[in-house]
Parts: structure tokens; sequence; C-alpha cells
């Protein structure tokens, strides 16, 4: 009697639980695909950081830069002369638009008069500065002597504008003689301030004005019946 055999098939992957058998296959890695890199952009890239570097170095720079000039020093009231020790120096990083008189010049600047109110710590600017004087052609200085009654309470500085008002005169409400109801006004310009003497507290008030009134206003301040005021359309 003929037998008959069955060839069992191989096997084709590990059973699990069982040793020596073979893992399954595992699938192959997928490639990336690589950037094409594009050396135009990449320099363009490296000219932007060299420039904006390069920038920044000049700012950098050009804000270290530091100038010498010059500073006020002290207080310098409008019309006053400027002396030298008015005047400071600093070395300061300034924009161009700022405008700045030159420690190189301060010599030139002595003897100048303050064309407006300069006070110390401030940097000092060309326009601050002029050669102009407070007396103009065709005036005259009289010194005015008030009290501190007669004064306003403002100190008066040179180069403001005052009034010099006549005062009603005592002797003459004595005897009964008229008053004039409007008094007598001189508009003048402060050049000087005298320091107020010890005792009365009386000061002289150097003014500028025309000079056919300059003989009429110092009889009047003989008298001593004047006042000055300030006129607030031309003071400072």
């Amino acid at each position: 009697m003929s037998k008959s055999s069955t060839i069992a098939p191989a096997p084709t992957g590990k059973v699990p639980g069982q040793a020596g058998s073979v893992p399954p296959p595992v699938a192959a890695p997928r490639m990336l695909k690589q950037r094409r890199r594009r050396p135009g952009l990449i320099a363009l890239s490296v000219a932007l950081i060299a420039a904006g570097g390069l920038s920044g170095a000049v700012l950098y720079a050009a804000s270290g830069q530091r100038a010498a000039v010059i500073v006020v020093s002290r207080d310098v009231p409008v019309g006053s002369l400027i002396a030298e020790e008015d005047l400071g120096q600093a070395s300061v990083a300034l924009d161009p638009a700022v405008k700045s008189v030159k420690a190189s010049e301060a010599e030139g600047l002595v003897g100048q008069r303050a064309a407006v109110d300069l006070r110390a710590g401030n940097l000092l600017s060309p326009a601050q500065v002029t050669s102009k004087t407070l007396v103009g052609p065709g005036d005259q200085v009289v010194g005015v002597s008030v009290k501190p009654s007669q004064l306003p309470a403002t100190k008066l500085t040179p180069g403001q504008k005052v009034l010099v008002v006549s005062t009603p005169d005592p002797d003459a409400a004595a005897v009964d003689k008229p008053v004039p109801t409007t008094p007598k006004v001189l508009a003048a310009t402060v050049i000087a301030v005298g320091a107020p003497a010890v005792g009365t507290g009386s000061s002289v008030i150097d003014v500028a004005v025309p000079a056919k009134d300059g003989p009429g206003l110092a009889a009047r301040v003989a008298t001593g019946n004047v006042a000055l005021i300030m006129d607030a359309r031309g003071g400072n």
C-alpha cells in the first residue's frame, strides 16, 4: 500500500511565543527631499546684515562724539552785561539741530548783553546774546530814586519796559492847589538797578528816555513824587 507525502509550506513569519521565528520585513525609510539652495538669496541676506551692522556702528560713533560748548554758570538778567564768571564749559553730545556756542568763542561773549534771561545750567545759544546797547540813539539816561513803596514787588531787570508816573504833590494838596486828575506818564527802559540803601531801602533805577523828556523827568525825580510801574505790553 502506497503512502502519500504532504509538503508543509515554509514559515513566513515569527509566531508569537515561538523561538527561532523570522521577524516581519521593515519598510524602507522614505528619503526627504532636500531643499535647493539659492546662492543669490544667501548673498542678499549677508549683504543686508552687513549693512545693518555698519549703520549701527556709524550711529553709535556719531552719538559718542562730544563737543566742548558754553553753558551759563549763573543767572544773568536780560540786558545785563555778560562777565567771564557768567560762563562755563561742558563736554556734551548734541544733536545737529541744537544751536550752541563753541567753548572757543567764550572770549568774544564777554562784554556783550543777554538778549533774554539766562539761567544757570542751560546751554548758551547764539540768539541769546546781543551786542546792542539798551540806550538807543537819541536817548538819555536818568537816575530815578524811589522808595520800596514806589516800586512793584517784582524785581526790575535791565531791558524791562516801565512807566514813570508823576504822583500827587503833598504840599500842593495842603494849600488846596489843584491836583491833576490824570498823572503825567513817561515810557522808559530800565538800564540798571541799584542796590537798596541801608536803612531807607530806597534805590536808584537808571532808565533810558528820549532826549527831549530827560530834563523834565530829572526835575520831577528831584521832588521825589514819582513811581515806577511795569508796562505789561513791553515787559519781560
